[in-house]
């Protein structure tokens, strides 16, 4: 059984870019009956925070990425939270050394600052000299028992190519001599990234790693490492970054880029997966996109994977949470909406009912709308009528439109609530024949009279959503068409 991690440290909100990563390691995972493990990496003390775990936690749980393994569910190749494995780090570190693949450096942050000034006046390259790799391991040894601070340094092997098989970019290789040796534990005894993940891959049996190609010149490190210490390499797979519509980084001057930021605009979660899915990746063919989960996990394949920069283009995600809204019922759908709809203001009973008139409501309102949080806004065209004076004297100064809506409102005063719509059309119908007034010069005065807009939500379906919701529990209280004619 293959075995995949989605490694993130919790200094911030989950960047949509990361959250690709994970997405892709679930699918993959998913598709070959694999496990996926959700691992912190919290070794920077001064930035890690457990606001931001719990939040990324919330945040991968509610895009839909779920994991058997990590800090939240347990499991037997735990903990799963960087910090807590200090000792087994210290204790590998130390095998290194032991076994001289790894060596203590004392040069204080003074003396590799000098050293790579020198090497930037030189015009060579500014990685560490080595000045402490050919000291005396047991009289580095005694230095640091007597109390003397050390980091502790990997020895990368010289006149050697270093390379892998990655499953999204083929055949990668590294020339050994272009790297310096670096720092894998720390003299305050936090370990590097490059260290920590290795022995955690290889304790956690991860058998696959995919993650963004920024992390393409660590594997070479990672590699040396996996070899000392006798480890088995596990398959690598590195995605291509998330870029603006610029080609530039994707940035906050693009528009929102956290989990968090799409959930609080309005986006489904089903969207923003579906659309995170298909960046870099496509299921080929003339298959529809707009896809369920189900049907992502059935039809992905790492092999399929760009190494082209995956373009955001926030317009085709847009799209795509409407088509997600309409496959929504009613009744999911309006409670979806209800969050969106207290920020608004709107207070109601969470019936059934009239969850599902908000969610009808909410359905219409997406062909002019696409985001919740779009949606709950335009809602207050049901609770209110603002009609310009101009519209209104052209109703009152207008002799037919003044007719039509006489006639309108004398058939209706007396009828029971909510009116249907099939007796609205028997009125026009009723207008046009004995009124000899039809077209536009019938419909067009009750469409400002009762919504206060040139156009927009279609009376068929304007009318039956406002008497309806007229009947509900609703406030502030939604206006049926009998007090939006008395308002005229």
């Amino acid at each position: 059984m293959i075995r995949l991690r989605f490694a993130p440290s919790p200094t911030g909100f989950v960047h949509v870019g990361n959250a690709r990563t994970a997405l892709f390691n679930f699918l993959h995972a998913r598709r070959k009956e694999g496990k996926l493990i959700l691992r912190i990496e919290d070794t920077d003390v001064e930035r890690s925070k457990k606001e931001y775990e719990e939040n990324l936690i919330r945040d991968m749980r509610w895009l839909g990425i779920e994991w058997e393994e990590g800090p939240d569910t347990g499991g037997e190749f735990g903990p799963y939270r960087q910090s807590e494995r200090n000792d087994i780090y210290k204790d590998y570190a130390q095998k290194l050394i032991d076994s001289g693949h790894a060596y203590y450096c004392f040069c204080s942050p003074e003396d590799l600052q000098k050293e790579k000034e020198s090497a930037t006046d030189k015009d060579s390259a500014a990685g560490y000299s080595g000045k402490c790799r050919h000291l005396d391991i047991e009289e580095s040894k005694r230095r640091v028992q007597a109390g003397e601070e050390a980091a502790v340094r990997l020895k990368i092997p010289k006149d050697t190519t270093l390379e892998f098989f990655d499953m999204v970019r083929d055949k990668v290789s590294f020339d050994s001599n272009l790297l310096s040796d670096p720092v894998i534990l720390r003299s305050t005894g936090i370990p590097a990234y490059n260290f920590s993940v290795v022995i955690d891959d290889h304790l956690m049996n991860v058998s696959m790693v995919i993650r963004g190609e920024d992390h393409i010149s660590n594997t070479a490190r990672q590699l040396v490492l996996y070899d000392a210490l006798g480890f088995e390499r596990p398959q690598f797979g590195h995605l291509s970054m998330v870029m603006g519509e610029d080609n530039t980084k994707l940035s906050k001057r693009h528009g929102s880029t956290s989990i968090f930021q799409f959930r609080e605009e309005g986006y489904l979660p089903e969207a923003l997966f579906n659309y995170l899915a298909l960046l870099g990746w496509s299921p080929g063919g003339n298959t529809n996109v707009v896809l369920t989960k189900e049907q992502l996990i059935q039809s992905f394949n790492i092999k399929k994977v760009t190494k082209a920069a995956a373009i955001f283009d926030y317009q085709k995600l847009k799209w795509l949470n409407r088509e997600h809204i309409r496959l929504l019922s009613d009744l999911e759908l309006g409670k979806r909406l209800i969050p969106f709809m207290r920020n608004e203001g709107f207070m109601f009973d969470e019936t059934d009912q009239i969850i599902e008139w908000i969610g009808k409501a909410g359905k219409i309102l997406s062909n002019y709308n696409y985001l919740l949080a779009e949606i709950a806004k335009d809602f207050n065209q049901f609770i209110s009528m603002e009609i310009p004076d101009e519209v209104r004297h052209e109703l009152k100064s207008n002799e037919k439109s003044q007719k039509v809506l006489s006639v309108l409102y004398n058939e209706i005063e007396n009828l029971a609530s909510p009116v249907e719509f099939s007796k609205v059309s028997e009125i026009t119908k009723k207008i046009q024949e004995t009124e000899g007034i039809k077209g536009k010069e019938l419909f067009h005065p009750i469409r400002l009279a009762l919504t206060g807009k040139e156009s927009g939500i279609e009376l068929k379906d304007f009318i039956p959503l406002i008497e309806r919701g007229s009947q509900l529990n609703f406030k502030p209280q939604v206006l049926g068409m009998i007090n939006r004619l008395k308002s005229l």
